[in-house]
């Protein structure tokens, strides 16, 4: 068996299209979405990845602004920041780029946000939302796993899934929604870790299987099932430049249905689900003029 490649740049161009044309909608009526990311200090990663959603607004016609601060910033500064973006209403999504420095609490600066303009899901609002299955912002990576998946017509609904990786970006919040009672969800979830003995026996149990560990090399072609359709989350950086996922690519594929590639699978739908989260929270701005 050779696994058929879930081309994430391809449904993620599909999502961009769409946003495009709710942006155009909004545009008709006046509303153009704004997204501000805060950028505190000078971490290359953080730099490259907030120009690349900025990039991504620019091509969608969401307008952005970008803050940066130095990594010295203190945190009364950054709530203050955080405060005008809370209270502009030209801005209808918050992002702040993770990781911040030493001397800033996250769920501080977190608890500050307007849940109305959480775009990445991260608020103690929407958490809590997410885990009792009401209205709210979804975290962009577990959410487009789901649409990579359902865009793919692969079956979640009553699938085992396995989930490997805790982490409270990826692999808790995508257990929690995959579990949950609704349409593209109701399924089995098992979430393992570093803690889980024998990893092998559970992902050879998978249907669905989604590796967001952050090691290569986690999950190796004799720890899955023939048929098994593979999500790989992360991506590492090889000592001699590659760039590889958690998964053992080449031996997986030779036994999965089908596989997400790294880079090009999950990557493209974190910012494409941004930018849908970004253009939702317009539109309910709109809908509900002063409230969010």
């Amino acid at each position: 068996m050779t696994a058929r490649i879930i081309d994430g740049k391809a449904i993620a161009a599909d999502v961009r299209s769409e946003v495009g044309e709710r942006v155009r909608a909004l545009a008709d009526g006046g509303v153009t979405p704004g997204l501000a990311a805060v950028l505190v200090g000078d971490d290359p990663a953080s730099r490259i990845y907030v120009a690349a959603k900025q990039k991504a607004c620019a091509e969608a016609g969401v307008a952005s602004v970008r803050l940066d601060l130095g990594a010295d910033v203190s945190q009364h500064a950054l709530l203050g920041e955080i405060e005008g973006l809370n209270a502009d209403a030209s801005v209808h999504g918050i992002l702040v780029q993770l990781p911040l420095p030493p001397q800033i609490d996250v769920l501080a600066i977190h608890e500050a946000m307007d849940p109305g303009k959480d775009v990445d899901g991260l608020t103690p609002v929407s958490v809590g939302r997410m885990v009792r299955g009401e209205s709210g912002f979804r975290p962009c990576t577990p959410l487009g796993i789901i649409e990579l998946l359902v865009r793919s017509n692969l079956t979640i609904e009553h699938a085992e899934v396995v989930v490997v990786g805790r982490g409270a970006l990826v692999g808790t919040p995508l257990a929690i929604m995959l579990s949950q009672k609704g349409p593209n969800a109701n399924a089995t979830v098992t979430l393992c870790h570093t803690g889980t003995r024998d990893l092998g026996a559970h992902t050879r149990r998978a249907e669905v299987l989604v590796v967001a560990a952050g090691r290569p090399g986690t999950v190796t072609a004799d720890m899955v099932t023939e048929g098994v359709v593979v999500v790989d989350v992360a991506v590492n950086r090889l000592e001699d430049g590659r760039l590889v996922g958690d998964v053992d690519f080449d031996g997986v594929s030779r036994v999965a249905r089908a596989i997400t590639p790294v880079p090009g699978g999950v990557g493209p739908m974190t910012v494409a689900m941004l930018l849908a989260n970004t253009v939702t929270a317009a539109e309910r701005s709109v809908a509900a003029p002063g409230s969010s």
